[in-house]
């Protein structure tokens, strides 16, 4: 049998079974995946240097299916080198079965790198995974399947242009442009040489070829690992090919067919095969990077601000080979700028492009980068679902936003972050830290290099006094009481700068003869709830002041914490921001917001009248 044979039974195979998993199943996609396996046969056959028997190889190509509605076809294509049984083929969709909907790494399936299924997320994810490659100087490759639906997304686009800058010549993305989208057909159907135009403007190579020519595929895979620099391989395809009546046909999207269709659908592609193949292996195996080397962690005996705290802290990181550090082009604000002096070839300027910038991150870390992103906090919201798929795909992924709340002062609502601790609160096993003054700053960014999942760091623009000693510990899910007594009526709860207010106000409340404990709930998730319930029991009263939308920020995880307590009215004070705030000095917007040490102070003595 000839390579062509060979290649266009493996297709058939993988049309046959990704229809037999989907029909097993009830639902799915099988016309989707149908359009891409003979992609996916050259691919798996003869170019993508993989190693299936240890998949975590750093010198293995890797393979990211940003059209996750495709994983029958994926699962069909471990099934065919071997990682997968029939029997497991056929569990698909169902409960408890690591061959999910869309695919998503789990440890009984470490072939997959990253979780899809949200279109647009492939393409940043794979320029990651080959920034990291050209870090550690790799000879690998990535190789990137999309969906012709997904060229409509943004976050295409920006990781179009940041391949190019970066030079990312090991990136080859396949673009299965099947002319059918969802609910008919897509912006561009079959215009190819509108998706090549445009590619080659964004300084790509551009390849376009029918998707279900083996010889033509294999040419332009074989082109693209010579280009030099990032490739776009635009396949004109069909969708459910190879089947009288599904090839090309609108009404099938996310379908499965009925057994009797099945039956002559497989009919039509020939039957069941049992191919087995074995990928090309990659050419060595890149050794395990250096230990990291000790570093000093910056400490602060005067004000500073805690952006600044951040970027220094992670110049002194530097010193860990892992640590790679993404900028959304603030890197003078959010002080990235500081590592890039000191490690400019680990320092990542991704520009005013947050979704690239979250998912390259999210790629560098499969390979095991320890990545810091960073940008304003109210950029962030931009790339809110790379960070919720991030933790879909378990994801270690470390972001820093600053300029947070009123307390910008003049730059005004556009600038200000007021819904990101709500926002990043609501990510699945998310670690949200907010500290008040730059000791307490350095020592969560350094922690944040060891937690597992989403952790975010909120930042302050101004700078902020000393309140800890350098050798002060914060450990994660604690907080700090900076004022207690016997006596005390009330507890404040603030966090970053309003402890500093929180603190004024207990002066102030002081020398009126009312004791007030201050709490800094530096870890607002997880929050110190056994501190905040003593303290709730023991003055009766918590005022709780942060400089965020009052809707799912510090409040509401005090509020949660609190729970169990009883009854909480009358008990329990939500201070924070409630209109749309204006231009100002930090102070007076402060005030305004009703967040000053005076306006603390006057909601506690109504409270205690």
């Amino acid at each position: 049998m000839d390579k062509v044979q060979e290649w266009n039974e493996l297709a058939a195979q993988l049309a046959v079974d990704s229809i037999r998993a989907s029909t097993e199943a009830g639902s799915g996609h099988p016309t989707s995946s149908m359009s891409a396996a003979h992609l996916l046969a050259v691919l798996y056959a003869d170019h993508l240097r993989y190693d299936v028997s240890d998949p975590k190889n750093q010198a293995n190509d890797r393979f990211v299916l940003s059209k996750g509605h495709a994983s029958p076809l994926m699962y069909s294509v471990l099934k065919a080198v071997g990682a997968i049984t029939d029997e497991q083929l056929l569990s698909f969709r169902k409960l408890g079965s690591p061959l999910e909907g869309h695919p998503v790494p789990l440890p009984e399936m470490p072939w997959i790198d990253v979780a899809t299924g949200s279109l647009g997320q492939g393409l940043p994810i794979g320029l990651g995974m080959a920034l990291a490659m050209k870090i550690d100087e790799s000879p690998a490759r990535v190789w990137v399947l999309m969906g012709d639906s997904e060229a409509a997304e943004g976050s295409v686009w920006e990781a179009m242009a940041n391949a190019w800058f970066h030079g990312a010549g090991n990136l080859v993305a396949i673009l299965d442009m099947n002319r059918l989208g969802q609910r008919g057909p897509t912006m561009l159907e079959w215009q190819g040489d509108v998706y090549a135009e445009r590619a080659r403007a964004f300084g790509w190579h551009a390849i376009q070829i029918d998707g279900h020519d083996v010889s033509a595929i294999d040419a332009a895979y074989r082109e693209a690992e010579e280009a030099g620099r990032p490739v776009l391989v635009v396949a004109r395809t069909e969708k459910g090919h190879g089947v009288s009546f599904l090839a090309n046909k609108e009404g099938w999207h996310g379908k499965a067919l009925s057994k009797e269709e099945a039956e002559k659908a497989i009919t039509e592609l020939g039957g069941p095969r049992n191919i087995t193949i074995t990928p090309p292996k990659p050419e060595l195996r890149i050794p395990q990077p250096p230990k990291p080397l000790t570093y000093q962690l910056p400490g602060y005996d005067d004000a500073v601000a805690t952006r600044k705290a951040f970027g220094e802290t992670l110049a002194a990181m530097a010193a860990n080979p892992s640590v790679v550090v993404l900028d959304g082009e603030v890197g003078n604000s959010t002080h990235t700028e500081d590592f890039q002096r000191v490690a400019p070839d680990r320092f990542l300027e991704m520009f005013i492009a947050e979704q690239c910038m979250a998912g390259a991150a999210v790629g560098l870390q499969v390979l095991g980068k320890t990545p810091f992103a960073a940008t304003f906090g109210a950029f962030l919201t931009r790339a809110y679902d790379f960070i919720r798929m991030a933790a879909v795909s378990r994801a270690n992924l470390r972001l820093s936003g600053s300029h947070a709340g009123v307390s910008i002062g003049e730059d005004g609502p556009s600038q200000m972050a007021l819904e990101d601790l709500a926002m990043m609160r609501a990510v699945h096993g998310s670690t949200v830290l907010y500290p008040a003054d730059g000791n307490a700053a350095a020592k969560l960014t350094a922690a944040m290099a060891d937690l597992p999942g989403i952790s975010y760091i909120r930042t302050t623009r101004e700078g902020t006094p000393k309140l800890y000693d350098v050798d002060e510990r914060f450990p994660i899910g604690g907080s700090k009481v900076l004022r207690s007594g016997h006596g005390d009526r009330a507890t404040i709860v603030g966090a970053g700068v309003t402890v500093y207010e929180a603190l004024k106000a207990a002066d102030e409340l002081s020398g009126e003869g009312t004791a007030v404990r201050v709490i800094d709930a530096y870890s607002v998730k997880p929050i110190d709830a056994a501190t905040l319930a003593r303290a709730l029991r023991e003055t009766g009263l918590v005022v709780v002041v942060e400089d965020h939308w009052i809707d799912g920020g510090l409040g509401d995880a005090v509020l949660q914490a609190l729970a169990g307590e009883g009854d909480l009215s009358g008990r329990l004070v939500k201070q924070a921001v409630t209109e749309m705030p204006g231009s100002g000095k930090p102070e007076e917007l402060r005030d305004w917001a009703g967040i000053s040490g005076p306006k603390i102070a006057a909601t506690i003595r109504r409270a205690l009248a």
